[in-house]
């Protein structure tokens, strides 16, 4: 990969470990953030209480958002990027399920539905579909507003060529097709997982390469 350019669209530490992977591999890194996150509602006093049977996590950025979870409330996790970020905070990881995406969550539910009490932070964008599939399955769901995601205007200086752009949510293609579209003829897009490559081609985007593993690792892999 030496001397391709490849635009990082998040800053802070995520942005800083990919850069230092894709320099590892000869690549040239490009850091121009699209969007940003400003903190949510607050958590229930009821989940350091145990008053929730379940807490589903449905992306590593809401762990940061989580402060203290009763040790009797089991954790599910929608997939591995989530589980090793709340693992890396302490807490543990009772379920993910084997479809890695909220619909998984939903159809592989791992215990009895009959009036537990969850509590499902997300981000302001989220599908409200995983709340309705649950509710459905007779649980008793609480949604919260754990963060929201803000649009970042792209600087002249962030519109120079790159060889790659990295996406790695659905709020991240649909900035790129906002700000960037159309792409210059050279510029492919690596996505972090089908759910994400989904959402890019549904904002006009072209999905040229999908990481096997839903990791900041397995994006930069899938980076020929």
């Amino acid at each position: 990969m030496t001397g391709v350019r490849v635009l990082v669209p998040r800053a802070g530490l995520w942005g800083s470990r990919a850069a230092a992977l894709l320099r590892e591999r000869g690549a040239t890194p490009v850091i121009v953030p699209l969007i940003a996150y400003e903190p949510g509602e607050p958590m229930p006093e009821g989940l350091a209480r145990g008053d929730y049977d379940w807490l589903v996590v449905t992306s590593a950025r809401t762990v940061g958002a989580l402060g203290v979870v009763a040790a009797s409330t089991r954790i599910i996790a929608v997939g591995e990027a989530t589980a090793t970020a709340l693992r890396e905070a302490g807490l543990p990881v009772h379920f993910v399920p084997r479809e890695r995406s909220a619909a998984g969550i939903a159809r592989e539910w791992p215990g009895s539905a009959d009036e537990a009490q969850v509590l499902l932070p997300q981000s302001d964008l989220a599908d409200p579909g995983l709340a309705s599939a649950l509710t459905k399955r007779g649980l008793a769901v609480r949604a919260v507003i754990a963060y929201r995601t803000v649009a970042v205007e792209v600087p002249p200086e962030g519109r120079t060529p790159v060889d790659w752009i990295l996406v790695t949510s659905g709020s991240v293609a649909r900035q790129v097709a906002a700000q960037l579209a159309p792409l210059p003829p050279g510029t492919r897009v690596a996505c972090i997982g089908e759910r994400t490559a989904a959402e890019a081609r549904a904002a006009g985007l072209p999905v040229d390469a999908i990481a096997a593993q839903t990791t900041l690792e397995g994006l930069v892999d899938a980076l020929p």
